[in-house]
């Protein structure tokens, strides 16, 4: 079997609630960075231009690609010759989804995803996505969810990806903790480990998540903290990379990967 080593970097940026212009600005800067440290795609978080669950979602979100978020984040996978995938806030006619994308070193939107999976407290504020897909790239097959799109019973939207022949499946992230949470006494990510690792391991697919870092100041969370712990895991089901935890732990993290080919 085949393998191409990809560098790729998790963005674990803040994301703060219903504030458009400094979140994207802050994605800029660190696709930057990311791309003068030698990444090839960039993964950043579910929701990074509002919020997750940020009322602001039903009045200030944009349609993609047209939109100014998008555009954005386009024009910064073309002029820093990266692939980006991120989560964006989509307008469509009179329905808000919570949307991901990845695009093109050239800035050409590759793949648009709206999340199925979203949690009930998400449901007044974005409609639900109906359809999967992949797309093909100079590294491989790539598949796109979005957080708990991962944790369906029988973890059938990662399997459908991985049966689609998805070689590495990138998913931008919102995990959030109650304000009082105790990392110690209760270490945060294994449901997201137990999620990634058997659909891995079954199909020889690596799985990448990425979340925020942030205090959530809107919504039916607010008071919570996103708190990072971004995660990869290899074709083998095993933890590769572990971002760290904390509402203040915005970093970029970088790993080599080596998704295994597929035969099609």
């Amino acid at each position: 079997m085949d393998e191409t080593k990809i560098n790729l970097a998790l963005v674990q940026m803040t994301v703060e609630g219903g504030e458009p212009i400094n979140n994207i600005a802050r994605a800029k800067r660190m696709i930057k960075e990311a791309a003068q440290n030698n990444a090839q795609i960039v993964l950043l978080p579910e929701a990074l231009d509002l919020g997750w669950t940020d009322p602001s979602a039903l009045t200030n979100a944009l349609p993609i690609p047209e939109g100014e978020t998008y555009r954005a984040l386009a024009q910064a996978a073309k002029s820093n010759k990266v692939y980006v995938c991120a989560g964006l806030i989509e307008k469509d006619g009179d329905k808000v989804y919570n949307s991901a994308v990845i695009i093109s070193t050239e800035g050409e939107l590759l793949l648009k995803h709206r999340k199925i999976n979203e949690l009930k407290i998400g449901h007044k504020y974005y409609a639900l996505g109906e359809n999967l897909n992949v797309c093909d790239t100079e590294y491989g097959r790539i598949g796109l969810m979005i957080c708990a799109d991962a944790n369906t019973k029988g973890k059938n939207l990662s399997r459908s990806l991985a049966m689609m022949g998805a070689e590495l499946i990138l998913s931008p992230c919102s995990w959030a903790v109650p304000a009082d949470h105790d990392n110690e006494k209760e270490p945060y990510g294994k449901t997201w480990y137990n999620a990634y690792s058997p659909v891995a391991k079954e199909f020889s697919v690596w799985i990448a998540g990425c979340s925020n870092v942030g205090l959530m100041t809107g919504g039916p969370w607010k008071g919570w903290k996103g708190i990072g712990c971004s995660l990869v895991v290899d074709a083998e089901g095993n933890e590769q990379l572990k971002g760290p935890y904390g509402d203040d732990a915005e970093t970029i993290l970088y790993i080599e990967i080596a998704p295994v080919k597929h035969q099609r």
